[in-house]
């Protein structure tokens, strides 16, 4: 069978890889948005259709990539009444790339397995421009033999699958996701910190960057966030509040397996902290803000 595709969710992420996909020679035949008029503007530069409803959707494609915001966005994607992409489900499959616990995954998983779908995850740990590339680093979960049937699509998406990894069945790319966010997340707030702390000494905060750079206070946020705390340029990639819901489900599970963590709970705190002064919308290197001297109300 032709693979016919749609995505459902089409912010930034969503549109990239709808776009890339496109470039790639595959069918996209429809997108799908809660906002109609974005997904009606994507529609009219791929030259595809833009559904009304969910159920539309698996009309039109047998592979449907979803990329929403929460647990709450893919239960209501997926609902066992009224429009949902389970209506018509039978045959499909469904790459679910949303930032969730892994217990809607699961859930997800038995839903579309009881209307005779297959549902995997391909949970993504890059951004707005690696989906455009076709670069992003993209874990799997779900059964193998799924995987391996969408593996073409997946390296696509994964620089020719370069950076594709399948880690194992549904729930454990959601597991890692959130390790990897969670850890991420950490070590933006002390660099963050650490910059914040030599700008109150005076320091020449690019010489501080590149001895950073050097030593062990090296990190990946460090190259994608450092100069922008510096510039206080912070134009979302990934979102404050996005950070603040990701480190919350590390926690949860943190929870779940009895153990305490409290450099993710400080962490976690930071951005919730950012959320309630209206900053949550600032990319996750706008949690300088919070730290550098001067830059924020004192009390706050």
């Amino acid at each position: 069978m032709q693979q016919t595709i749609a995505i459902v969710g089409t912010g930034r992420m969503g549109a990239n890889m709808a776009r890339r996909l496109k470039d790639c020679g595959y069918r996209v035949t429809a997108v799908f948005d809660l906002r109609s008029e974005v997904a009606k503007s994507l529609a009219d530069e791929l030259g595809c259709q833009t559904c009304s409803t969910l159920a539309e959707v698996n009309s039109l494609a047998n592979i449907v990539i979803t990329v929403v915001t929460d647990n709450s966005a893919m239960d209501q994607i997926f609902a066992e009444h009224g429009d949902s992409l389970l209506q018509g489900a039978k045959g499909h499959t469904f790459i679910n790339c949303a930032t969730v616990t892994p217990a809607i995954h699961r859930e997800i998983a038995r839903r579309a397995g009881q209307r005779g779908a297959n549902s995997l995850e391909a949970c993504m740990a890059s951004s707005i421009t690696q989906a455009r590339n076709g670069t992003l680093y993209l874990m799997i979960g779900g059964e193998f033999t799924v995987f391996e049937s969408v593996q073409g699509l997946l390296a696509s998406l994964s620089d020719g699958g370069k950076l594709l990894r399948y880690v194992g069945p549904t729930g454990t790319a959601a597991e890692v996701k959130a390790l990897v966010n969670m850890v991420m997340n950490i070590n933006t707030a002390g660099l963050a910190e650490g910059l914040g702390l030599g700008a109150a000494l005076g320091l020449d905060l690019t010489m501080l960057r590149e001895v950073f750079s050097q030593t062990g206070a090296r990190s990946g946020v460090l190259q994608t966030d450092g100069e922008d705390m510096q510039n206080r340029a912070h134009d979302c990639y990934f979102s404050a509040a996005h950070a603040a819901k990701d480190s919350g489900i590390a926690l949860e599970l943190a929870h779940e397996a009895g153990l305490h963590l409290p450099l993710a709970e400080a962490t976690r705190d930071q951005y919730l902290k950012m959320v309630k002064l209206g900053l949550g919308e600032l990319d996750k290197s706008g949690i300088a803000e919070l730290t550098f001297p001067g830059r924020f109300p004192v009390g706050h």
